[in-house]
């Protein structure tokens, strides 16, 4: 039977804590957003939006932290280079504090720069300036923990990311309810939330790493592991990935800025609708999470036959949680949608959209477990290529179906790009994946 498979057992295995984990990350999401929402109307919600996303667009920039990391980190530990693994992680914990001081100096001209292109109303701006100044402190924090948990997942380890990310998410949660409630904060305490969550998360996850890896840490030195040659190789494979993250945020970061055109309450629509556009997206990654382990370890053992199997069998629980979704989302939309926000003028104007949720799991199944195995097998320029692709078409899409179809044409340039993305790393996986193996 295919749960006897240890290839499935080993799946699983590492899939399971990730998703434990990523279960509490929309959670944050959804209690930021329900405070906003039970607070005051939709400028609060809309203000919580455009915030976050000028955090994300300093931040996800810095993607490739987690995901180069990841994938480097499995390959050496397939070929059994612990020293290689923990030269990996001090050249990115080295790289994370020079752009988290980057992020920090010119945080005030990057959010100047930004209000100029973002059209929001003047209540909304006022309220995303504080929450992002207060939540920007957190950038030291944030971008390090991309690194622990790429290398964490590379080790084989998805145990502990699933502590810190619990730790994190939880205290997240609880901080920014407590001081938003009950402090003269108010919807500030949402940012103050989070930056109390991704320090105290950070100092987990060094204790952590101490406690188990200590005498892999003593292999090497990080002056050892700064040396040209080897940051080489830990910058030709990111230098991929920083641009697919910059696109990245073109499509995620687009649709808020797209949305914010038609007026706050669309705004805080398509705040509330990306979010259960994603809510799916956290179990899926629990498995490409898995994927993007398993395969880095066996295109380092160069072992063809286990990485099939994992292939398959990533692609097979991503297909179940695709489907499950689409049925939760067939039943309880408005129910959903309920959690988010009481406000009755954005719960009726999410309405027409409600059907997309029927449309996407499925299709961006496909897409997130490829991202897990093309970064197990570091194909980073397969994933930029396919970003340019993806990403240029979301915007065509967008100033297309804009004239005729007003707001609809956000999510008709979403799932546009989800099509892009799944449709080329399934052609192009062949060139990209299997050509690792010898």
């Amino acid at each position: 039977m295919a749960f006897r498979n240890p290839i499935n057992r080993e799946v699983v295995r590492l899939a399971v804590p990730s998703i434990l984990a990523n279960i509490t990350v929309p959670l944050v999401g959804i209690v930021d957003t329900a405070i906003a929402g039970h607070l005051g109307d939709a400028v609060l919600i809309g203000g919580i939006a455009v915030g976050t996303m000028l955090f994300d667009l300093l931040y996800w920039n810095m993607g490739f932290l987690r995901v180069g990391t990841g994938g480097i980190t499995a390959q050496a530990f397939g070929r059994g280079d612990l020293k290689a693994a923990i030269g990996t992680f001090s050249q990115g914990i080295a790289t994370a504090i020079v752009a988290s001081m980057l992020v920090l100096a010119i945080q005030w001209l990057f959010a100047e720069g930004m209000f100029l292109l973002v059209d929001c109303s003047p209540e909304v701006e006022h309220i995303a300036r504080s929450y992002f100044f207060i939540r920007v402190w957190a950038a030291p924090a944030t971008l390090s923990l991309f690194v622990f948990k790429g290398w964490f997942i590379g080790m084989q380890n998805t145990v502990f990311p699933m502590i810190v990310d619990l730790w994190v998410n939880l205290v997240n949660m609880l901080a920014s309810w407590l001081l938003s409630y009950y402090t003269p904060l108010g919807i500030n305490g949402v940012a103050v939330g989070t930056l109390i969550a991704q320090w105290t998360g950070l100092v987990l996850a060094f204790l952590l790493m101490r406690a188990r890896y200590r005498p892999m840490m003593q292999q090497t030195t990080i002056l050892h592991s700064m040396k040209w040659k080897y940051f080489r190789i830990f910058f030709s494979i990111n230098s991929f990935l920083f641009i697919r993250s910059l696109l990245m945020l073109v499509v995620y970061e687009g649709f808020t800025i797209f949305a914010a055109r038609f007026g706050d309450v669309e705004l805080a629509v398509s705040s509330v609708m990306m979010h259960l556009l994603l809510l799916y997206s956290y179990f899926v990654d629990g498995f490409a999470y898995a994927g993007e382990a398993l395969t880095g370890r066996f295109i380092g053992e160069q072992d063809r036959h286990s990485l099939n199997q994992t292939v398959k069998y990533v692609f097979f629980w991503g297909s179940v949680i695709g489907v499950v979704s689409t049925v939760a989302y067939a039943v309880f939309p408005r129910s959903i949608i309920g959690i988010l926000t009481d406000n009755p003028a954005v719960i009726t104007a999410s309405e027409p959209y409600l059907f997309w949720l029927l449309l996407m799991p499925l299709l961006s199944c496909v897409a997130f477990i490829w991202d897990g195995i093309y970064v197990g097998a570091t194909a980073s320029r397969s994933l930029m290529i396919c970003m340019i692709w993806s990403a240029g078409l979301f915007i065509a899409a967008f100033y297309l179906c804009e004239p005729r179809f007003g707001a609809q044409a956000l999510y008709i340039a979403y799932f546009v790009h989800l099509v892009v993305r799944s449709v080329y790393m399934t052609l192009a996986a062949p060139r990209s994946v299997w050509t690792k193996l010898s």
